[in-house]
């Protein structure tokens, strides 16, 4: 397959991350909407070599009305698709006319185009100028080939999907750190009242949930719900509400 870098391409695109290419046991498990109207103006073999391709790579393929040519879902992420497999020098107004109004639909949208020709690709370049297209929005392939094509395609969704996966998992780790140092925080601040250990500060934390809880708990409340004992109870009830209490010097 010819060696081909794309002029417009997203930055990500030309150099992916091992982790985002495409293998049997990468776990890239997804599905391919395709339209309806574009498959039946593609050649059957071409149609033959999605699926292979596709069911190669753990994908499934279904055939439904979307609005653009392709949507994959992997990974919890959308990604919409526009597939130009025949660039037509002299009606190209539709194609921008097109992507510019599915961009505002579709937050990940791409035209993947195949430009077999110098003159295909001149037409292109002048073409993504005079419409005043925004960098990016969307972003445009251009490929060499239609099975390159359908391959970056996918390559691209896959990657999108497992930089989804990456995010959530970052963001879960994040609450996890900001849980356990909020547990951290909890278990200092009522261990330093007098009396309360680490089994009691567990206790209240998992009876009563937070310190404003326990400021406002009564010392009946704390006796049911935890197994403090009664001197605790009371030592939690005046220490949050006794001023004499919480004020005068301790001595341990």
């Amino acid at each position: 397959m010819a060696n081909y870098k794309p002029g417009y391409a997203d930055p990500m695109l030309e150099n992916p991350s091992s982790s985002c290419k495409l293998t049997k046991n990468s776990g890239g498990v997804g599905v391919c909407l395709m339209n309806n109207s574009w498959r039946e103006q593609q050649h059957p073999s071409f149609i033959n070599f999605i699926s292979s391709f596709l069911t190669a790579n753990s994908f499934r393929l279904n055939f439904v009305p979307v609005s653009p040519d392709l949507i994959f879902n992997c990974g919890g992420l959308s990604v919409a698709f526009i597939f130009v497999t025949q660039w037509d020098c002299c009606n190209v107004e539709s194609i921008f006319s097109r992507a510019k109004k599915l961009s505002g639909q579709f937050a990940h949208l791409y035209v993947v185009v195949n430009l077999s020709t110098k003159e295909q690709n001149d037409s292109f370049v002048r073409s993504y100028f005079n419409y005043e297209m925004q960098l990016g929005r969307p972003t445009f392939v251009p490929v060499q080939d239609i099975e390159m094509g359908f391959e970056k395609i996918v390559k691209i969704a896959h990657s999108c999907g497992v930089c989804k996966q990456q995010d959530a998992k970052s963001k879960l780790k994040v609450e996890k750190n900001q849980s356990v140092q909020g547990m951290e925080n909890f278990l200092r601040v009522v261990t330093s009242i007098p009396g309360i250990n680490n089994h009691d500060a567990n206790a209240l934390n998992q009876a009563i949930g937070s310190i404003e809880g326990i400021a406002k708990a009564s010392k009946e409340h704390i006796l049911e719900t935890t197994d403090l004992s009664a001197d605790k109870a009371e030592t939690l009830v005046r220490f949050f509400r006794d001023s004499k209490f919480y004020l005068s010097p301790k001595i341990n």
